[in-house]
């Protein structure tokens, strides 16, 4: 049975989104329609306001929705450590960690010839600039674990050297709760290269 065109524009437009196919776009659909008017209305008013309220941070890139944000306003970070992301959603999952006392840099993605991203078409001219003249120590490079997070690091490393920063790399490794027998062999490699003096 064919589904009427509004409903097949609704399912079409939320496959749209990351991580959602065909089924779940559709039980989507069929949740909004049989949702209060109020609800529906407030998802898609919290939708354009979000694209229209927030801004980048003028010193870290990151989203917010007043600029500077919280975490550069703040005194109690420490503005001589840096720790340098792809984009803000890496910059949120560090922070939930609670680990990093320092401040950020949002690069806006990592470097990807095969996808035409090149040093030019990220932040990496403003990282530079606050290295040089906010005083910064330490840059951690905290890009993904994979071929084009590990580029990245190695030419912002080789960027950043001349200026006499420390410069640190996020660890790899097991997860907590994980075990050996079912880790992928990259995983295991970088475990043992990666190990540490027992506390």
């Amino acid at each position: 049975m064919k589904t009427a065109p509004p409903i097949e524009r609704l399912v079409a437009n939320l496959k749209r989104l990351p991580g959602i196919g065909e089924k779940s776009a559709t039980r989507l659909a069929f949740f909004l329609l049989s949702s209060p008017e109020r609800l529906v209305t407030e998802l898609a008013d919290a939708m354009v306001r979000v694209k229209s309220e927030i801004v980048l941070c003028e010193h870290c890139f990151d989203l917010t929705d007043v600029s500077p944000c919280p975490i550069c306003r703040d005194d109690r970070r420490d503005a001589k450590l840096l720790c340098v992301v792809e984009e803000p959603a890496d910059r949120a999952a560090i922070e939930r960690s609670g680990d990093w006392p320092g401040r950020y840099h949002v690069l806006g993605g990592a470097l990807s010839p095969i996808d035409g991203v090149g040093p030019e078409d990220l932040r990496i001219t403003e990282l530079e600039g606050r290295v040089r003249t906010d005083g910064v120590k330490e840059v951690l490079l905290a890009t993904n674990p994979n071929a084009e997070g590990d580029a990245t690091a190695h030419y912002l490393g080789d960027r950043l050297r001349a200026t006499g920063v420390r410069l640190t790399r996020i660890g790899y490794g097991m997860p907590m709760g994980g075990d050996l027998e079912y880790a992928d062999h990259v995983t295991v490699g970088r475990s043992l290269q990666n190990r540490r003096e027992l506390d």
